[in-house]
């Protein structure tokens, strides 16, 4: 069993231990980057790529199915807000803190960032009729796991990835 991340035409198909290792290490990058409404959204989307919580290879999303914006701006921004958190993770940031070596993590994110550099958000919006998987702005994660230092979705569960991971 594994996991399908999807956009633009492309997949990345991850076994149940690599979608693990892809989400924390994305959980460590986003949680210092975010700042705006959308991007506490998009991170509470990763949230529920938990497999502790959600089960193990019942999760991923497609590009197509994120609220990236209405006009071409927010897009835009929600775009660039997706590169850098990729962008940041394949700096390794905070890796030192996994307490394990994510070998194949580097690769994973470089695939996802190519399919997220190829999508157009204009092309989104499949699911215009409110049953999107993206979360709206009154789910979006603003609370911090004081030990790990990463966003939880406190509407979903309390426990971060992390925390969720060590029980």
């Amino acid at each position: 069993m594994g996991n399908f991340f999807h956009g633009g035409g492309r997949d990345l198909s991850l076994s149940n231990g690599g979608t693990a290792v892809f989400v924390d290490v994305l959980m460590l990058a986003v949680s210092d980057l975010a700042e705006s409404v959308w991007e506490y959204r998009f991170t509470t989307l990763l949230t529920l790529q938990d497999q502790s919580v959600m089960g193990r290879g019942v999760v991923g999303f497609d590009l197509e199915d994120i609220d990236w914006g209405r006009s071409p701006r927010e897009r835009t921004a929600a775009k660039d807000f997706v590169l850098r958190v990729l962008d940041l993770a394949l700096r390794r940031h905070r890796w030192d803190e996994l307490g394990y070596d994510p070998p194949f993590a580097e690769g994973y994110l470089r695939q996802y960032r190519e399919m997220v550099e190829a999508f157009d958000p204009a092309d989104a919006g499949r699911h215009a009729g409110g049953d999107s998987p993206f979360p709206g702005p009154e789910e979006a994660t603003v609370a911090m796991c004081v030990r790990h230092r990463v966003l939880c979705a406190p509407a979903y569960w309390e426990p971060c990835v992390f925390c969720n991971a060590s029980h």
